[in-house]
C-alpha cells in the first residue's frame, strides 16, 4: 500500500518565487496597457502626461544647479515627448494594434497585432535618444535662482534679453541694491560690469556650448562680492529683435 503525503504542497524556492512574482507583475502592466475602455484611455493618457509634465519641468529646474549632470536631459527629453506620446499612444496606437488583433487577416495586420506596440515603444525611446542628444529651444526652461543670501530677498530684478545674429543684449529691470553683475559662460567670465544701469552685450560666438545649446549665467552681486541673483540663460530661447 502506497504513502500518501498529506502536507502544504511544495512551494518551490526564492528564485521561482521571484519569477512569478515577475511573470504576474508582466501580465498585470499589460492587462493595464490594453485596457481600452474610454475611461482607461484618459486615466493612462492623464497619468503619463502627469509624468511627462513632473520629469520635464524637475530635469529642467535641476539642470539650472547642476549643468553637468548629462543624464538629466535624457530625462528632460523624456518627460517633453511623454507629453504627447502618452495620449498618443493610448488614443491612437493601441486602439489601431488591438484592432488588427481583431481581424487577424492579411501579413501586414499580423505584423501590426505583433509588433505594433514594440515598434511604437521603440520609435519613442530612439528619440528620447536623439533629444536628449540635440535637445531644441521649447524642450528648455530659464530658471532664476536665488543664492541663499539673506540680502538676496530685496533684490529681485527681472533680467531682458534679445538677440541677434551675432549678439545677445541684456539689461535688468531694476539695478537697486546691486554692485556688480558678472557673466560667466561655462567656467569662463564674458563680462564684468560695475555701474548702472548694467547693460552688457555679449557676442554668441564666445560662449560655451551645453549639450549643443549656447547658454551663459549671469550673477548679481553686493559690495561683499556675495552674489544676490543668478539666472541661467540659453541663447536658443531668447526671443530675437
Amino acid at each position: 500500500m502506497t504513502e500518501r503525503s498529506t502536507g502544504p504542497p511544495e512551494l518551490g524556492g526564492p528564485v521561482t518565487w521571484i519569477r512569478n512574482v515577475v511573470r504576474r507583475s508582466w501580465n498585470d502592466l499589460l492587462s493595464v496597457y490594453y485596457a481600452n475602455t474610454l475611461i482607461w484611455r484618459v486615466f493612462k493618457s492623464g497619468a503619463l502626461v502627469f509624468l511627462g509634465l513632473f520629469c520635464w519641468t524637475g530635469a529642467n529646474l535641476l539642470l539650472s544647479y547642476r549643468p553637468d549632470w548629462g543624464i538629466l536631459w535624457y530625462v528632460m527629453a523624456y518627460g517633453f515627448l511623454l507629453l504627447f506620446w502618452g495620449p498618443f499612444t493610448h488614443f491612437v496606437v493601441v486602439p489601431f494594434v488591438i484592432r488588427m488583433r481583431k481581424r487577424g487577416d492579411g501579413p501586414i495586420a499580423r505584423f501590426i497585432s505583433r509588433h505594433g506596440s514594440k515598434t511604437n515603444l521603440t520609435i519613442f525611446l530612439i528619440l528620447v535618444l536623439v533629444l536628449g542628444t540635440f535637445p531644441v529651444g521649447p524642450m528648455t526652461f530659464e530658471f532664476q535662482l536665488p543664492s541663499g543670501s539673506e540680502s538676496s530677498g530685496d533684490v529681485n530684478p527681472q533680467l531682458q534679453c534679445t538677440k541677434s545674429e551675432e549678439e545677445v543684449h541684456c539689461h535688468l529691470s531694476d539695478s537697486r541694491g546691486i554692485d556688480q553683475l558678472v557673466v560667466t559662460s561655462s567656467d569662463r567670465t564674458i563680462e564684468t560690469v560695475e555701474e548702472s544701469p548694467f547693460e552688457f552685450d555679449v557676442r554668441i560666438d564666445e560662449l560655451e556650448s551645453v549639450r549643443g545649446q549656447k547658454q551663459f549665467t549671469v550673477e548679481l552681486r553686493d559690495s561683499d562680492g556675495q552674489t544676490l541673483r543668478r539666472y541661467v540663460r540659453v541663447v536658443e530661447t531668447i526671443p530675437g529683435e
